[in-house]
């Protein structure tokens, strides 16, 4: 099912979703991602591996015997993880072709109601608005169907394209956290964006769209 967000709008079952934007540089959707995504997952991560690794997370603590998953396996962690309400791990689609993922992480309520957001995109479609696109839509769907109330994006300070992101965007620089993650075989310091529900009574994606008009 793909769903256009409106303020205020719920859904009985948050996940599984399909979002879509026609924008004038393609047709953006984010959508679960799938066991049959394997060939081609696999092909343009090898493709984007230089481009990635750089900014890949490691563990300080790494296990002992055993390989990384297959891709089955990742798919059925990230599919529970998504019904159990904690995060909604999205495939990005771009004209039909699958360009990168975008996770929606650490969900939470109570009194904090937030989000993370991480995402990685193919070097081949990067600075095509393909993320700031998806980012909106998460940030609008976190917001109008999930009711929460702040999400965040933590991006180390060499990461120049996933910077250009949240500028575009207009979200909130915070600050720098040292040694927040673990990146690469070492602790990275990252630079913390944020945006709340009320920076966008209209929600993210029509602001980014207005100021992508602006631009034409």
């Amino acid at each position: 099912m793909t769903h256009k967000i409106t303020r205020g709008w719920t859904v009985a079952k948050p996940w599984p979703v399909t979002l879509r934007d026609d924008t004038l540089g393609g047709s953006v959707v984010l959508r679960p991602l799938r066991r049959r995504d394997a060939t081609a997952w696999m092909r343009l991560r090898a493709q984007n591996a230089e481009w990635l690794e750089r900014w890949e997370g490691t563990s300080p603590r790494p296990g002992s015997g055993g390989g990384p998953p297959t891709f089955a396996e990742y798919v059925r962690v990230l599919s529970a993880q998504a019904r159990a309400g904690s995060s909604l791990p999205f495939a990005v689609e771009l004209d039909g072709e699958l360009v990168g993922q975008l996770t929606v992480s650490s969900i939470t309520y109570g009194s904090l109601c937030g989000a993370s957001i991480g995402y990685w995109v193919s070097e081949h479609v990067a600075g095509r608005g393909v993320i700031p696109t998806a980012v909106a839509m998460a940030t609008d769907y976190c917001f109008a169907v999930l009711g929460l109330h702040r999400i965040e994006i933590n991006i180390r300070p060499e990461n120049g394209p996933s910077l250009r992101v949240v500028e575009k965007l207009g979200l909130r620089d915070e600050g720098v956290r040292e040694r927040y993650l673990h990146i690469q075989g070492a602790w990275r310091d990252h630079r913390t964006f944020a945006i709340t529900s009320e920076e966008v009574p209209d929600g993210l994606l029509a602001r980014w769209q207005a100021s992508r008009r602006e631009t034409i």
